[in-house]
Parts: C-alpha cells; structure tokens; sequence
C-alpha cells in the first residue's frame, strides 16, 4: 500500500528442449521451469504474456529474510505462478508494517513493462468496461500475518508513466492470515460477486479503498468494474479516473509460507 516502484532490469529466460516439447503438446506456453527456476532478487521479473510476476521487496529496510517467485505455465491469458517466504522484522519493522508484494502485474505499476496495447489498460472508470477475472489459489498451513489481495492503480489521466502518482488505489482482499488487517477505518460495507465486503478508506498520499472479504476464500470470479462503480456509488471514487494497473498476489507482514495460484486471469471489455 505505498510505493512498490520496481528496478527496471531484466533477467533472460532459458528453457530445455524438454519443457517446450511438453508445453508444445500440451498446447501451454510454459515460461520457465517452475520452482527449478526461482527468482529470489528483490523486484526480480518474469514475463508472461500480457503479465509480469514481480518480486516485489518494495519494504526490504523493514524485515530480514527471503521471498522467492516463480511461474509454471500460460495457457491464452490464463497463468500459473507461485511465491514462497520467510521475512522477520528488522530495523524500524513493526508486525502491521507490510514487508513485501509479490504479485503478478498486468499494466501500470510505477510505468508499464509490457506494451500499453497489450495489456488492454487504461479504461476510464466512466466508460463500464467489464473487467473480468478469476483466481484460484492455496495458502500453506500456518503461513504467518499477510493477505492474498488484488491491488488496482488509478490516475487522474490515461497518459500516466513511472513518475506520475496514482490519486487512487483499490484493494481487494479475499483471504488474510494471523491477524492481517488493511489500511484506514471502516466506512461500511457491500455485497458484491456472492459475498460481503467491509470497505475501509485510508490515506497515504493517494487514497487507499479497501474491500476485506468477510469470509477467506481460495477461489473467486469477480468483475472489478462492480468494485470501482460500489465506490462511484458512494462518492468515494469519480468516473474520470482512470484503472491504469491490475495486480495480484500477496502482502506478507511477517512470517513463512507460500502461494500458489493455480489459475489466474484478466480480460478486458
């Protein structure tokens, strides 16, 4: 929920001549070998089509420790990829400080890494556009203090690069461990896709809307366009704003465990 402005260097991917035969019969666009080809350098990046998986240590003064990521496969928009930790507080790190981000990003996240035109972004919050996805993942037993969340960016233009702060930003929390809690206070609450929302409003230089599920799920299938109007609604967000980034992964505060997303997908208009 603060900057997580990621370095722009990029490793190369090498694959066997084994793993493309598969995926090539199996029809499935495989990246890289799986966890055989962990990343585990802070803001390190996998590219998967329209997506990016970022390990993104954007608080790495605040925790000792490792976080890796990986992908398994792509099939179409659909992807597989998953993360393991181990963060501890360190230095001025408190336990409801969040340490880490790694997630999987489609658009803007402090600029774009994929080609704008691919990536389908941005739409402008007035214009209705469905906005489809689908997520089915596991959390490890006993997996410390984080949540499994998406995170949407929003800009006052549709124009917005690495050095443009968003005015807005949208959580949507599904699952949350070991005390997790989100930024701000509660405003109230929504029922939205079959289940029920506590939405909290919260500051940090941009506005920060929160939907905390109220009970965890592994699996869901949503419209962000119902979370973006639910604030219109409220007055809480205007329709000239503009959803510039989609992201999706996990906040860890403290602790070890692991996500894996089994499948996970975006698809725009």
């Amino acid at each position: 929920m603060q900057h997580r402005r990621p370095r722009l260097s990029k490793k190369a991917k090498t694959l066997s001549a084994s793993v493309v035969a598969l995926a090539a019969a199996a029809g499935v666009t495989v990246a890289q070998a799986g966890e055989s080809s962990k990343k585990c350098a802070a803001f390190d990046t996998i590219t998967l089509g329209k997506y990016y998986v970022n390990n993104n240590l954007w608080n790495e003064g605040k925790f000792t420790g490792t976080q890796c990521v990986w992908d398994n496969s792509r099939s179409g928009s659909t992807i597989s990829w998953g993360t393991d930790y181990s963060l501890a507080n360190s230095g001025t790190g408190k336990d409801h400080d969040v340490k880490t981000y790694a997630s999987t990003v489609l658009g803007w996240h402090w600029g774009f890494k994929v080609d704008k035109a691919q990536t389908g972004l941005p739409i402008r919050v007035g214009d209705r556009k469905p906005v489809r996805t689908s997520w089915e993942f596991s959390v490890s037993s006993d997996p410390g203090t984080m949540n499994v969340a998406y995170d949407l960016w929003l800009h006052t233009k549709n124009t917005a690069d690495w050095q443009d702060r968003p005015s807005d930003e949208i959580m949507i929390w599904l699952n949350r461990q070991g005390g997790a809690g989100p930024l701000g206070t509660k405003y109230g609450s929504v029922s939205l896709g079959g289940a029920m929302w506590d939405i909290y409003e919260g500051d940090i230089g941009w506005k920060v809307h929160s939907f905390v599920r109220r009970s965890n799920t592994t699996k869901a299938t949503l419209d962000l366009d119902d979370f973006t109007q639910a604030l219109v609604r409220r007055n809480l967000l205007g329709n000239d704003k503009y959803v510039s980034g989609i992201e999706a992964g996990t906040e860890v505060f403290k602790g070890t465990g692991r996500l894996d997303t089994k499948a996970y997908s975006v698809d725009i208009g």
